[in-house]
């Protein structure tokens, strides 16, 4: 780390990762939002999320790290860690759409451009060269080189969740899962023979040669970051947002219920709803290493120090309960979506207005399905 270059800048994860690009969007927000010059922002990459924490903790700079994706949900060891961390908290959140190449090693790409050599019998010279600068290919190697390419490798790299979302690939090349501690990093220290999934700039950042664009499984992949500073600098960075009567806020509060029993949750849920605020989301965790207890997250339409929230917050603190504001951030207005039925998963049970059938429950799908 570059101690001395760091002192205010965001922090990410290896260049070219996802958390890179949403670093570069959080400095946008920050001018935007905040009013905040970063004109002399400097990024600098750490290998883990806990190095990112450590350094927020010693003020040498913010951090940005992935908190939730609308395929695989929350980020749950990045959640666990601001659970603990001593002195940290967001401020910002950002979106980038998440897209996955599949890069090879140069060597990996060579040894196919031979095997394709060999099988029409052309001289090497001939084969067209990678084209790293095309990321979708209108100039790139004939998709046969890149098909053997991938016919070579037995394993595919990535984090964990980008790998969950590229399963249909991994199961189309016959490819073993290799977790990495992000994308970036996989494309960073790629093997011979093994398969990449990355943003496609890590094909000229790393030197790899692109054989699949966009091999995700699901179309609109999106991951959501959070920007976090030192707690005492998150009330500083929001001073201007909150004198802006227009800026509407979302933070993530988390709660941990010391007695356990019947109705201790709904209790809780019961302040947050007679306080009119509204619940974005609403996860568990359990309190490592003791079972049947576990501690809440909540994602809520308000800020800390709106007066209904802190009315909450007081009613939860005074019964005994933990909490704490894991963070809060400016957001755009909220649209509220409606779940199509070709979203839903098979199975199940829905009806279209009334049920079509007086005795609906005694139906042998309804009782297999809600096991009656």
């Amino acid at each position: 780390m570059h101690d001395a270059a760091i002192h205010t800048h965001p922090l990410s994860r290896p260049a070219g990762s996802f958390t890179h690009q949403a670093a570069i969007e959080s400095a946008a927000e920050a001018s935007r939002r905040l009013h905040i010059d970063v004109a002399d922002f400097e990024f600098v990459a750490c290998d883990t999320v806990p190095q990112i924490l450590h350094a927020v903790e010693l003020g040498q700079g913010w951090g940005t790290i992935a908190w939730e994706n609308n395929v695989e949900g929350f980020v749950v060891p990045n959640l666990d860690l601001m659970m603990d961390v001593a002195d940290a908290a967001g401020f910002l959140r950002v979106g980038v759409n998440v897209r996955f190449d599949a890069f090879v090693t140069e060597r990996t790409y060579r040894h196919a451009c031979e095997q394709y050599a060999s099988e029409i019998a052309v001289d090497d010279a001939q084969i067209p060269a990678r084209d790293n600068a095309n990321a979708y290919g209108s100039a790139a190697t004939p998709p046969a080189i890149d098909e053997l390419a991938m016919r070579d490798c037995t394993a595919v790299c990535a984090h964990s969740h980008g790998l969950a979302q590229c399963r249909r690939f991994a199961r189309e090349h016959g490819l073993n899962p290799v977790p990495a501690a992000s994308n970036a990093a996989a494309c960073r220290d790629l093997q011979d023979f093994q398969i990449a999934l990355g943003p496609s700039i890590c094909a000229d950042i790393y030197g790899l040669h692109r054989v699949a664009a966009n091999v995700g499984d699901f179309e609109g992949a999106r991951t959501e970051f959070l920007t976090i500073a030192p707690r005492s600098q998150v009330v500083e960075r929001l001073r201007i947002p909150r004198s802006e009567p227009q800026t509407e806020f979302e933070s993530v509060i988390a709660f941990i219920p010391l007695v356990t029993g019947p109705g201790v949750l709904a209790n809780l849920l019961d302040v947050l709803r007679d306080a009119q605020l509204n619940m974005v989301s609403l996860i568990s965790r359990p309190v490592k290493g003791r079972d049947g207890t576990y501690s809440f997250l909540a994602t809520l339409d308000a800020a800390p120090w709106d007066e209904r929230f802190v009315n909450a917050l007081v009613e939860i603190c005074e019964h005994g309960d933990w909490v704490r504001t894991l963070a809060v951030y400016p957001r755009d207005e909220r649209n509220y979506p409606t779940v199509s039925e070709w979203m839903l998963p098979a199975g199940g049970v829905r009806f279209e207005g009334e049920p079509h059938m007086a005795n609906w429950r005694e139906s042998a799908d309804v009782r297999k399905e809600l096991l009656w």
